[in-house]
């Protein structure tokens, strides 16, 4: 059947309920679980909703705590470790089940360390059933006579559903029938007594009932999923194996979508239509199987995700003869309970957990203090009036129940919690939760308010009558009549009358009863007839069945053959791998240790260079210091070789002269020639210059050479570096540089660069050097280095003693 698009409304009155002004808090109730050893507890119960956390003396020994100190924290109930599971039932789910047959959505969470209970207290065991198995029989003894047909309600995949007729929901059945999908559910998911996860013994609970609406008809749906590793999967996928699919294959994840009333739901999510609460529990033994549960060292079964059973509850009114159901969705309600059995919160320190384990942990961990994140800001935004955004997007679990915590529906929390020493420090995070949740307020919802459709109130109740009433009857009952009379023939008559209509309401009941009887007779006939044409059918089927069974054994022989040999591929890839591995990883140890080899030899290579540079740097210092010790030994002998040449020349000149009298005369002659050497004046000195104002510029440190001569500058301005204009043009007219640097002789000598300043026209100066003084000191002793130059000089004195006059009195 197509299935046309649903009006805008179809379901606003569902799930958009009109709240009231009141506001209630989250009730959070606390179990404690039963130890072992009640001595070793931390916790006591002051009240039915008060208990107290004693640090234990261990813990207060390592704080250097006080043990006597005591938390008090407060509930909705505190449940004692010997209340039962119907108690807790009772007191905490059976209004959730009120809830959602006045068409209100409710929440029950379990939440706690790992190992505290909490999927015992939504499960329980066979012989004493916890809330879930509790709410499916109060739900189900509410609504027993009052159910639909199969069918009649389908799931539109779109968290809605669709209402067909009658003959569409019969031809649902016969499909569902032929393909034969009953036989193979209970093949696959037949019930064995060594599964521990089947109530094969359970005690249906039938005193729990609740009244419901006579006029209307219900349907059970329910879904079944986990969050594992923050994705969502179906527990209740079909695997469809017609189509080649594999049967081991794993889930595939599903994503949580926001139909187009603004509510969350779970895109593509298996919904299976059950009436009654033992096809609802094999419906829920079949996800509990596929459920990721492993082994820890805090528990055995430890869950290691997050299980969410949802029970939705579909409500239809009847037409005006309290037949059939109205075929309009807009009049359907629907209400769900969700049922939330939240994986424990771990210590890595205390469960040991490595691996997938420790991965799987933290995304518990992860997901819970998302959960903690949101009611926190949700409880501020409450307390203070602020307006931050909840981050439900950044866990799917609180994703998923957005809806809830704003205020569509009612939500209820069981904080199940080991009151033994050791969980101390978790028991205290545990109620610093239930604490915060406490503070957090719904809006509590009122009445469904219920399309007005003009009907007849009790109009299925005469149904139901005429249903106890018989097929066949021949008549009202005898009338009374009273004969005191034998001669009383009106009496008579009127009694004969009575007779005469039942003989002949027995004809006519006796001939329509040989009708129906021949008719069933010709229909039992038809039957026994497709009923022998099917049993050689069946044996046909049989026979192509036990081939197909062959066939099958063969390839599975085949298929565990090649498994095996993958498995041996599979095992000698990953010592492949892992070889690799250790090669690429003794390759990067070998390419690292070369590489600090490398870096090693150049630093000893750098150290060495600088080693050598400095040692190149001494020696030549000490070979220059050697040769100017040389070259001024060299000198000096040069010097006493040529007073002595020069002593033996003026002898071979003069010999009638006193060699005592020749220096002195010589001496008086040289000084006299200086005294009548005529001046010569410089043409670059200015009487006037002793007014300008100068610029002295010198860069660098200047060594003092000690020359008698110095520069005088009587009005002048000192600076080293030029780094404006004006420092220049501003009240100066002369301008000089002084440098040093070594002559040809190794020498420092000093130069003075001076210079005019001219103003220029673009408000700048220009300097004009125009005359350079040298200042520097030379031993009278030196000689030249050039060789040729030595001869020359040498020469040249010979020449000037030849040609000296000889002294008066000489001949």
């Amino acid at each position: 059947m197509k299935r046309s698009k649903p009006p805008g409304s179809a379901r606003k009155r569902v799930n958009n309920l009109n709240y009231g002004s009141t506001k209630d808090p989250v009730q959070v109730y606390c179990r404690l679980r039963p130890m072992q050893y009640p001595s070793d507890t931390c916790m006591r119960i002051i009240s039915d909703t008060t208990l107290t956390v004693r640090m234990p003396e261990s813990v207060a020994s390592l704080r250097n705590g006080n043990a006597s100190k005591e938390i008090r924290t407060t509930f909705s109930r505190v449940f004692e470790p010997e209340t039962t599971q119907k108690e807790i039932f009772d007191v905490v789910a059976l209004p959730l089940i009120e809830n959602i047959i006045r068409g209100r959505n409710s929440l029950l969470f379990t939440y706690g360390v790992t190992g505290s209970g909490k999927t015992y207290t939504m499960t329980g065991d066979s012989s004493d059933p916890g809330i879930m198995p509790r709410c499916l029989d109060a739900l189900f003894n509410s609504v027993a006579n009052h159910q639909t047909k199969k069918f009649v309600f389908k799931p539109d995949k779109l968290n809605g559903f669709d209402i067909q007729s009658e003959a569409d929901a019969m031809l649902d059945r016969q499909s569902e029938l032929h393909a034969g999908l009953y036989s193979q559910k209970a093949s696959r998911f037949a019930r064995q007594a060594s599964d521990p996860l089947l109530m094969i013994n359970r005690s249906r609970n039938e005193s729990r009932s609740i009244q419901v609406d006579q006029d209307s008809l219900y349907a059970v749906f329910v879904t079944y999923v986990e969050i594992y590793n923050n994705s969502v999967y179906d527990l209740l996928e079909e695997e469809d194996e017609s189509r080649g699919g594999n049967p081991g294959r794993p889930l595939q994840s599903k994503i949580v979508r926001e139909d187009g009333n603004k509510n969350m739901y779970v895109h593509g999510v298996t919904e299976i239509e059950t009436k009654s609460t033992e096809e609802a529990l094999e419906v829920f033994q079949r996800g509990q199987r596929r459920r990721r549960v492993a082994h820890t060292s805090l528990n055995v079964e430890s869950s290691r995700s997050h299980s969410v059973f949802t029970i939705r509850l579909i409500q239809a009114p009847l037409d005006q003869l309290g037949e059939q159901i109205i075929q309009d969705k807009r009049v359907a309600t629907v209400a769900q309970l969700s049922l939330v059995d939240l994986a424990g919160s771990e210590r890595i320190n205390r469960t040991k957990n490595t691996g997938q384990r420790l991965r799987e942990a933290g995304n518990i961990n992860n997901s819970l203090m998302t959960l903690r994140s949101c009611l926190e800001i949700l409880r501020e935004n409450q307390l203070t009036g602020s307006n931050k955004i909840v981050p439900y997007r950044d866990s799917k679990l609180t994703h998923l129940f957005k809806n809830y915590f704003d205020g569509d529906g009612q939500v209820r929390m069981i904080i199940c919690v080991n009151p033994r020493s050791e969980d101390y420090d978790e028991t205290l995070h545990v109620l610093k939760f239930a604490e915060i949740t406490q503070e957090i307020q719904t809006s509590k919802p009122a009445a469904i308010g219920r399309i007005e459709l003009g009907l007849v109130p009790g109009r299925g109740k005469p149904l139901k009558v005429q249903a106890k009433e018989p097929i066949y009857s021949l008549a009202p009952a005898f009338p009374e009549f009273e004969l005191n009379d034998a001669k009383n023939d009106e009496v008579l008559s009127r009694l004969i009358r009575f007779l005469e209509q039942r003989i002949e309401k027995r004809d006519q009941l006796r001939t329509d009863l040989n009708g129906k009887r021949d008719e069933f007779r010709k229909t039992l006939t038809n039957v026994e007839r497709e009923q022998m044409d099917l049993r050689i059918e069946n044996s046909t089927l049989k026979a192509t069945n036990v081939q197909q069974k062959r066939k099958l054994d063969a390839l599975e022989g085949h298929l565990g053959k090649t498994e095996e040999q993958k498995e041996n591929l599979q095992r000698k890839l990953e010592k492949a791998n892992e070889t690799i591995r250790n090669l690429q990883s003794e390759l990067k140890e070998r390419d690292l240790a070369l590489n600090q080899r490398l870096i090693d030899k150049q630093r000893v290579k750098q150290r060495y260079n600088h080693k050598m540079q400095a040692e190149t740097d001494k020696m030549n210092k000490e070979l220059e210091m050697k040769l100017r010790q040389q070259r001024e030994q060299l000198q000096n002998q040069m010097k006493e070789k040529e007073d002595k040449w020069r002593l033996v020349k003026q002898i071979l000149v003069d010999e009638k002269t006193e060699i005592t009298d020749v220096p002195r005369e010589v001496g008086k002659e040289s000084r006299g020639r200086r005294d009548r050497a005529c001046l010569v004046g410089n043409k670059r000195y200015r009487r006037s210059q002793s007014a300008d104002r100068w610029v002295d510029h010198r860069p660098g440190a200047i060594v003092p050479v000690g020359t008698v001569l110095q520069p005088l500058m009587r009005r002048r301005r000192s600076i080293t570096k030029l780094t404006s204009p004006k420092e220049i043009t501003e009240g100066a007219s002369r301008y000089c540089l002084v440098a040093q640097e070594f002559d040809t002789d190794g020498e420092l000598e000093t130069k003075l660069f001076k210079g005019d300043i001219i103003p220029t026209s673009g408000g700048g100066a220009q300097v004009v050097f125009n005359d350079m003084e040298c200042l520097k000191q030379s031993s009278p002793i030196a000689r030249k280095r050039s060789g040729e130059h030595s001869e020359e000089s040498k020469e040249k004195r010979s020449d000037d003693l030849g040609e000296k006059r000889p002294r008066k009195g000489s001949p």
